[in-house]
């Protein structure tokens, strides 16, 4: 039988990932951004033009009234099908900013507290190379609207009309039909009609994580994104085929992709190699698929302590958890940027529109980030008011004696005119 994913013991697993964008792709889109900051629209059209993204002449933005268009020209069903993804993406993330209050407290002589408030200008990245990808302009416009974002703009280079469509539907203020590096430095910079944003979110290839990483720091980003990845956690009870079908799934997103089995079951490794090669006689998307399946493994592990010491360690982007009780092992699962319990609850499912975002952190950063949620698209601003001199009185004294600790003499005496 033909060995479609390699075995794996736990022990031989890397400690770290390989990293979200190499060195060289860093250079070279750091002169595309700088390009496009320096020069702005102008800049963005030369590379636009000669990357592909539009032909000559070509307009660079497509307004509400273009976005609209696009939704009333689509057929009915799919209308109704971005309807209703869009509800429930939007259900789950206004209930997530619902559970975001402000707080208030009381402090010796007054109150202090923090308000949770939106930013002002969000840039949403959908890719459009391979695919178009409307679930990414859902995912991204609809939180970033939820949050309470008052201005949200796409990018996406070669937009089809379904992506035109799903930025309507989900609120976008326009559409930048542009990618890569100069579409990001469009949306944290601004070019033209394209307004400077606070934060820059989306999936993307490596010139977009490049170009997200590059302009960290003067806008907010989500995360670094790199090849998408699927772990699957089964024991001997799980379903080969489903098993297969969802590696697949994974794996022809990108022949970066890494689709991963890790199980207690030595035997369910072999059923899911022959699933897998059975399915891919009749799947389209088979030599994307096949070419995914050489990053992938079959981790068969001693014992299902082993199997999730081997899952915290991978820390995947999504992980799928198919043994007898799944619930039984949740808690213990520490690293992940979604989790799909049982059978039934198909990783598709996320990517699709369940409710949850499809925006998740990659090559092993969900040890310390989660996914895209309305969080990204807030700040919590915290404020101090004190009112009563004497009730502060020992307030004031603690700050001036700690800042005479640090040798900041001035700190002191700045506090102990509130004694006064």
């Amino acid at each position: 039988m033909t060995t479609l994913l390699a075995r794996l013991t736990p022990d031989a697993l890397p400690e770290r990932g390989s990293g979200a964008v190499d060195d060289a792709t860093i250079a070279a889109a750091r002169l595309i951004v700088d390009d496009v900051r320096a020069r702005g629209e102008e800049a963005l059209r030369a590379h636009a033009e000669r990357l592909g993204d539009v032909v000559a002449g070509a307009p660079l933005v497509i307004d509400r009234a273009g976005l609209e268009a696009a939704w009333q020209a689509l057929p009915e069903a799919d209308r109704e099908l971005l309807a209703r993804t869009t509800a429930r993406i939007r259900t789950f993330a206004e209930a997530q900013r619902a559970s975001l209050r402000d707080a208030v407290i009381h402090v010796p002589g007054g109150q202090a507290g923090h308000t949770v408030c939106p930013l002002a200008k969000a840039g949403c990245y959908a890719p459009g190379g391979r695919f178009p990808l409307p679930s990414s302009v859902l995912m991204t416009v609809v939180t970033a609207r939820a949050a309470g974002v008052e201005e949200v703009w796409v990018a996406s280079p070669r937009p089809a009309p379904i992506t035109l469509a799903a930025a309507h539907v989900a609120g976008a203020d326009g559409l930048l039909a542009v990618g890569g590096a100069q579409a990001v430095a469009a949306l944290a910079y601004g070019a033209g009609v394209v307004p400077a944003c606070d934060i820059v979110v989306g999936p993307g290839n490596r010139w977009v994580t490049a170009a997200k990483k590059i302009v960290s720091g003067d806008v907010a980003i989500d995360m670094l994104a790199g090849p998408s990845e699927l772990v699957v956690l089964a024991d001997g009870t799980a379903d080969a085929d489903i098993i297969a079908a969802d590696l697949l799934a994974q794996a022809e997103h990108d022949p970066d992709a890494v689709p991963i089995l890790v199980t207690t079951d030595a035997t369910l490794a072999d059923r899911v190699d022959a699933a897998l090669a059975s399915q891919l006689e009749t799947l389209s998307t088979a030599a994307t698929a096949r070419a995914a399946l050489t990053n992938g493994a079959a981790v068969v592990a001693p014992d299902l302590d082993a199997a999730i010491l081997a899952v915290n360690r991978l820390a995947p982007e999504h992980l799928e958890v198919m043994i007898a009780d799944p619930w039984s092992v949740a808690a213990r699962l520490q690293h992940y940027g979604g989790l799909f319990l049982g059978t039934n609850a198909a990783e598709v499912l996320g990517d699709y529109g369940a409710g949850p975002n499809h925006v998740l952190p990659t090559g092993r950063t969900a040890r310390y980030t989660g996914g895209l949620s309305v969080m990204d698209f807030l700040r919590v601003r915290t404020w101090l008011e004190v009112t009563d001199r004497q009730a502060a009185r020992e307030l004031v004294l603690d700050a001036a004696a700690l800042a005479r600790h640090e040798g900041l003499e001035a700190h002191a005496r700045a506090a102990e005119k509130r004694l006064t």
